[in-house]
């Protein structure tokens, strides 16, 4: 967001009020107090570099003045210099422990912040003995008490963690943050934010510029990253985007912009013929006049999860999510629940290419102090188990939030300003065995016309036959291919459309781990529309020694109803076969029927009967071998034969 000043200036005015501070202060230095009050003044204009100059001289005519330390502290806090508040809310105490019991919660905050979380949780104590609490504080004290004892256990049991950074053609002396990453681990984007200042002002909050970059990786690095431009990138704000798995669309967070339904929104973009579209907001339901950001794109593009403070939540920003409906919408988005919803706030989800393995972060879940990264798993009954934490020093008393895993599963990307002097870079670490994603295979294909070989661009749909339901729809590129990342062990069917010519399906069982340098691998040849071309529907199933159709087979036939409606002036037959097994009369009668059952169908569907034949040809024409079982699976089939043209 853009910032003015005297927007800031209202907002620091009112959240630098200190709890319960008396008017009373510890000096007789006449020259401490007027140097204090300078100080003080400064202060109140965001001026902390002459704020300090004047408290510590105030504490060079006094080294007892104790509102100079408590305001040292204060300052830097404000500067997240959370050593030197440290050192000068201890001072005060030192000085006099009773005068403001709430020197001991602020120096309880500064010490989680360095990591000092036995001190922290002695102070918290210490400040929850006193009767003159606020609500609010002592909220935040009874929290912090059980994050402390978290980060001690956490800290004796640290786990694997060696971050390296992504290199210089990525990370600058700007800030680097918000990774997103294609299934094939060969294109990152991120958001960089230029680093403005305030005039001489060194305030907390920075007039800033995000925009999109790109990095391809090639020979072992990350090249060098490249301005998305326009339309992407405006004299606005974007960020914290979701790149798809093939990187071909994306969703991002942009605020306040022209025709905008609250403070921040979700919008879309896909990329055409190597260039962005203009973006558009998606609108309600998934966008509100509430704050919806850090959207999370699952690898079939039909789940959206993201955060949001809108009403109906446990409470702070939630984590929500939204199912894409066969018509194109995005349903009502779903709370995710109390298992992952806390009063506090949780954001920048990323949902795995597995589709079920989720990473968050959250300052409501015990952890470390401020935001950690939490992993959770989606159950049987599409509820999720309770998240866990990621650990120590993957998490530390900073706020850590913004990971994404690769496909593999195996390597970790985040941003993190720890032991870096440039402000906020990407990393990226090799992820802890016991919290990784389910394994996920890779399917690669290439699409040509059947007649000429030339490559065509054409709709692809993913269907898990176990479930009977489209895990992805999409379109190739502009050579035709494709590349999906699936979760292993899943029976699949496959359909391929283009308008005027016939569609291809197929069905396969992704078994073991498919990586991106050794894919399964399908060449797809489509016929174009004509008289005497056939088409096997291979995702037609019936039950066994019946004419009854599966439920597996209704997205091929609505398919099939599709492209009947789109091609009018075509009568099909619709042919049954069988395997070799039982007699050759009975195979005969059955593969009829078979064939009757999906005519049935078509005219269920309003598919004109004058416009279907149909036939059974029993086990004559196998193309498998009917010795083995997979042989007679093959046999087993129903083909669509184009017949004559209507004239």
């Amino acid at each position: 967001m853009k910032y003015n000043l005297l927007i800031l200036f209202m907002f620091f005015s009112g959240f630098f009020a200190v709890e319960g501070l008396s008017q009373g202060l510890h000096t007789t230095s006449n020259k401490a107090l007027k140097v204090y009050n300078d100080g003080v003044t400064s202060y109140d204009y965001l001026d902390f570099e002459r704020a300090e100059i004047y408290f510590k001289q105030a504490l060079s005519y006094d080294k007892k003045f104790y509102e100079a330390y408590i305001m040292l502290g204060e300052l830097y806090t404000r500067q997240n210099n959370f050593h030197g508040a440290v050192e000068n809310y201890t001072a005060a105490i030192a000085i006099d422990s009773s005068h403001y019991r709430a020197a001991y919660f602020y120096l309880a905050n500064a010490e989680m912040m360095v990591g000092k979380y036995q001190d922290a949780l002695a102070h918290y104590k210490a400040y929850l003995r006193s009767k003159e609490t606020l609500e609010k504080n002592r909220s935040v004290a009874l929290k912090n008490i059980r994050n402390c004892e978290f980060a001690i256990e956490a800290m004796k049991n640290p786990v694997p963690f060696n971050p390296e950074s992504v290199g210089n053609g990525i990370n600058t002396s700007d800030d680097e943050y918000w990774p997103s990453i294609t299934a094939d681990g060969q294109t990152l984007m991120f958001t960089r934010q230029e680093r403005v200042k305030l005039g001489r002002f060194s305030l907390p909050i920075k007039a800033s510029q995000e925009d999109f970059y790109l990095s391809f990786f090639s020979d072992n690095a990350w090249g060098p990253a490249i301005n998305v431009g326009e339309p992407l990138n405006t004299q606005n704000n974007e960020g914290a985007q979701s790149l798809s798995s093939s990187g071909n669309y994306m969703y991002f967070t942009a605020c306040d912009r022209p025709g905008g339904f609250g403070s921040c929104d979700i919008y879309f973009s896909a990329l055409r013929n190597g260039k962005w579209t203009i973006p558009y907001n998606l609108g309600p339901p998934i966008n509100t006049s509430a704050w919806e950001s850090t959207p999370s794109i699952s690898a079939d593009g039909r789940m959206l999860f993201f955060s949001s403070n809108r009403p109906g939540g446990f409470g702070g920003k939630d984590l929500w999510y939204s199912v894409l409906d066969e018509k194109g919408n995005w349903t009502v988005p779903v709370n995710l629940g109390e298992s992952i919803n806390t009063p506090g706030d949780e954001i920048s989800p990323f949902i795995h290419f597995d589709g079920k393995t989720l990473y968050f972060a959250s300052d409501g879940h015990p952890g470390m102090g401020g935001f950690d990264n939490f992993m959770s798993r989606m159950k049987s009954d599409t509820t999720w188990s309770a998240p866990q934490n990621l650990g120590y020093p993957i998490n530390d008393a900073s706020d850590d939030m913004g990971l994404v895993i690769e496909a593999s599963g195996q390597k970790a990307y985040f941003s993190s300003k720890r032991d870096n002097n440039n402000g906020k870079d990407i990393f990226f670490f090799t992820l802890d065995e016991s919290v990784r994603p389910d394994a996920v295979s890779y399917l690669k294909g290439t699409v040509v016309d059947g007649e000429t070989g030339r490559n065509l661009v054409a709709e692809y749909e993913l269907i898990n036959l176990s479930t009977n339901t489209v895990t992805m729809r999409s379109n190739t590129d502009e050579k035709g291919n494709f590349l999906v990342c699936l979760p292993s062990g899943f029976n699949y069917g496959i359909n391929i459309s283009k308008p005027g010519y016939l569609f291809y399906s197929d069905n396969f069982m992704l078994e073991g781990e498919h990586s991106v340098m050794e894919p399964l691998v399908k060449r797809i040849y489509l016929n174009p529309i004509k008289v005497g071309e056939r088409m096997l529907l291979s995702n037609v199933f019936y039950e066994v020694d019946s004419w009854e159709l599966k439920k597996e087979s209704v997205a091929e036939l609505d398919n099939l109803v599709k492209l009947l409606n789109l091609n009018k002036d075509f009568v099909v037959e619709i042919g049954g076969y069988t395997d070799s097994t039982g007699t050759d009369l009975h195979n005969l009668v059955l593969s009829e029927k078979r064939a009757l059952s999906v005519v049935n169908y078509l005219i269920a569907n309003k598919i004109s009967s004058e416009r279907l034949r149909y036939k059974g040809y029993g086990n004559s024409s196998p193309i498998g071998d009917n010795v083995t079982s997979e042989g007679r699976r093959k046999n087993r089939r129903t083909e669509v034969k184009i017949v004559e043209r209507i004239k």
